[in-house]
């Protein structure tokens, strides 16, 4: 192995023992749960006494948001030490707390909940996700911002889809470029995380027809008339964009004919999305997990499509013969994509691109 090469994995936060050097052994999983389990049961009590010595503070919104910041700034300082689990999970109650402080604070100041309040909890999420030096909180702010975007869109915009797609086709452009940047993978990974769940909440909110905070939204103005047909259409727009990636990568590898019947799939399962909704969501997930050959995405994009299969079977609006249809088209377009993907590109050839990314 090349030192350059050394010098790569390093970056990516990969360790390369020398023969000489003796393993480190890894904390057993059950060990780390535990002391996640300690972290939040101490957090939960500390929480606990200051709330019970700062309660008159809440009356103040700037003495609110204050609070928050500090306790956001003692989980920066908590995480950048690197003391072990128990005071990463400790950190991170501390830093979800001051979220909250900052969100009552925010609100008040407002004086009520609507699309400004949770675009500056994008923000929020966002710088946080970006700054925050533990892969876990970047996941969770990345979450959280997802949420506040899909809640701005109904209460500003009325699109709900709209959101949904969004973060599909960030989520997909992420895990495109995953290698781009060595040295900072980990984080690239984490945000991706953050993405995948949140597109999971928000399908699960657009399938049972409530936000997350029930009876408060109605539909009928900004971009209702797009729902639900934008969120399909861009993620057929992410669908596109993640062949045109894997052909661009690999076109020796890729006969001219697979790339015809690719984009055909693609257009068809764009037809189809506009009958079942929510179909191409779960079809690009699945693909961009098999392209990248990360097993957990394509273990959620089954989830997505099964959630959108079993939405759509339950729909009154239409007739079993015409689901039934729909549901098996579905399933041969996606038996015949594995089909050429195997075909056309081998796993020997997968495995051997796979590594001449990495390198």
């Amino acid at each position: 192995m090349t030192h350059s090469l050394k010098e790569r994995l390093g970056q990516g936060g990969i360790d390369i023992a020398e023969s000489e050097a003796v393993p480190a052994l890894e904390t057993p999983w059950f060990v780390r749960a535990l002391q996640a389990f300690s972290g939040w049961l101490a957090a939960m009590f500390l929480l606990g006494f200051i709330a019970m010595g700062a309660v008159f503070i809440i009356d103040s919104s700037v003495a609110t948001a204050a609070l928050g910041l500090v306790m956001i700034a003692g989980a920066y300082a908590a995480l950048r030490a690197h003391a072990g689990d128990f005071l990463e999970h400790l950190a991170l109650a501390g830093s979800l707390a001051g979220q909250l402080l900052m969100a009552w604070a925010l609100g008040s100041a407002l004086g009520d909940v609507n699309a400004g309040f949770w675009w500056a909890l994008v923000g929020l999420q966002g710088v946080l996700a970006l700054v925050m030096p533990s892969l876990t909180h970047r996941t969770f702010s990345t979450f959280a911002a997802s949420l506040a975007l899909y809640l701005a869109l109904i209460e500003g915009a009325s699109a709900p889809s709209l959101a949904g797609g969004l973060v599909l086709l960030a989520l997909t452009v992420l895990w495109l470029n995953e290698f781009r940047w060595p040295a900072y993978m980990r984080q690239l990974q984490a945000l991706g995380y953050g993405l995948l769940l949140g597109v999971l909440a928000i399908q699960v909110m657009g399938y049972h027809g409530q936000s997350l905070i029930m009876g408060r939204y109605h539909y009928g103005a900004g971009l209702a008339w797009l729902e639900p047909w934008v969120g399909d259409a861009l993620a057929t727009l992410a669908f596109v964009l993640l062949l045109r990636h894997v052909f661009q990568r690999h076109k020796h590898a890729i006969a001219p004919s697979a790339w015809v019947a690719a984009y055909g799939v693609a257009a068809v399962l764009m037809l189809l999305s506009l009958q079942a909704h929510g179909l191409s969501q779960g079809a690009v997930v699945i693909v961009l997990g098999f392209a990248i050959g990360n097993r957990l995405i394509m273990a959620l994009g089954v989830m997505l499509l099964l959630l959108a299969s079993t939405n759509y079977y339950y729909w009154l609006d239409v007739t079993l013969l015409t689901k039934s249809a729909t549901l098996f088209v579905l399933g041969v377009l996606l038996l015949m994509l594995r089909w050429v993907l195997h075909r056309r590109w081998p796993s020997d050839r997968r495995i051997a691109a796979r590594g001449g990314e990495n390198q």
